[in-house]
Parts: structure tokens; sequence; C-alpha cells
């Protein structure tokens, strides 16, 4: 008997059984590290749901994309205008934590070593993806700390050459601020991304951090 060959193990177009199915597979194949194989696995298993509960994942989808906000200060995610953590009172607004995304700000909250805010960047400076300074919240972030009252903004941002490019731009911009800028101490390992790192290496180069390095 002839072994399966590799284009034996996933059907082709016209070999799934419902247009329908393979709409589907399509649609969540396109999310990010989902494949065609993983992707058919998960359309069966929805098929085999109850169809009160698929509504609700559904619609729980719709309600994200159409109802979540960006805060209008940090640009962190929230269902208002603001978001839970600049909406705090006891939270110290002198002090600004700048990441790279929404993962970040979750991953340092975990810690409970930080009570300040936040500006999330939307991503960092990476002209290999063409992304550039003008396309992430760096001008809103000078605006932020040309309004005065803030006394230290630290640079959160994952040691690799794109955050490192972004915190040296930014550094740049605030010069004449005399606005301290400070950065993660040591122990956040080279080229590692921020969310990944563990709560308490993470919440120690935090508590630890330095003034930036020119």
């Amino acid at each position: 008997m002839k072994g399966r060959t590799p284009q034996d193990a996933m059907p082709t177009d016209h070999q799934y059984p419902s247009l329908l199915l393979q709409r589907a597979v399509g649609e969540i194949s396109r999310l990010p590290g989902i494949g065609t194989k993983t992707a058919l696995r998960l359309a069966l298993h929805l098929l085999a749901q109850d169809t009160g509960e698929v509504d609700r994942m559904a619609q729980s989808i719709v309600d994200l994309c159409h109802g979540v906000r960006r805060c209008r200060v940090c640009r962190n995610i929230c269902d208002g205008e603001l978001c839970t953590i600049c909406s705090n009172p006891a939270r110290d607004a002198s002090l600004i934590c700048v990441v790279e995304n929404v993962q970040d700000v979750m991953a340092i909250e975990r810690t409970m070593q930080y009570h300040g805010l936040y500006h999330v960047l939307g991503g960092v400076i990476s002209p290999m993806d063409g992304v550039g300074p003008s396309d992430l919240e760096i001008e809103s972030l000078v605006k932020r700390v040309r309004q005065g009252d803030v006394c230290e903004v630290i640079l959160a941002l994952s040691p690799t050459m794109e955050g490192d490019t972004t915190g040296f731009y930014i550094y740049r911009k605030l010069q004449d601020t005399q606005v301290p800028v400070t950065t993660l101490a040591r122990g956040v390992a080279q080229n590692d991304e921020l969310q990944y790192t563990d709560e308490a290496t993470l919440g120690r180069a935090l508590t630890a951090r330095v003034p930036f390095a020119r």
C-alpha cells in the first residue's frame, strides 16, 4: 500500500465537502500562527458545538472589533474614553512607562511593581518593515511630557535592535524637556520580547531601572 503524500494530508479546494467549511477554514487560517490544518481542526470543532455557544463567540469577536477603543491619553485599549489605569486616581501621573504594545502593559501590570501611567507606541521603528516614527504614537508622547507634571519617562522596550533604535529616537525627542529618561535594568535577555519575560525578572528590571545610556 502506498504511503500518503504531502498533497494527501490536506484537502484541496475541490476536496472540501462543503463550501461553507472551505470558507471558514480560509478565514480562520488568516489568523497569526494558524495554518490550514489547524484551521480545519478548529472549524470542525466549532461545527460540533452548540450553535448558541458559537453565536456567543462570534458576537464577542464582533463586539471586540467594533466596540474597543483607544485611551485618549495613553493609547491603551479600553471601553470608553479613558482606560482603567489612566482613570485611576491612585496611579502616579508623574511617571510614564513607554511600551511597544498592549501585551507589554499587561506584562508589567502582572509584576505589581509599577504604579504610574503608560504610553503605548503601537510598535517600534523598523525600516525593514516600513515602520517609521510617524507611524507610532511618539508625537503624542512628546506632547504629554511637554504639558508638564511628568517627572520621569521609563523606556520599557524590548532589548532588540528595533527597540533600541526607538528608545534612542524618543530620548533625542525628549532631550530639551529636561525630564529624566530611564530604561529597564539588566535582566531582560537580549532580543527577548518584553511580554515573554517572567514576572519576577521584569519586576526587578523595572524597580532597578537606570538612566538611559546615550
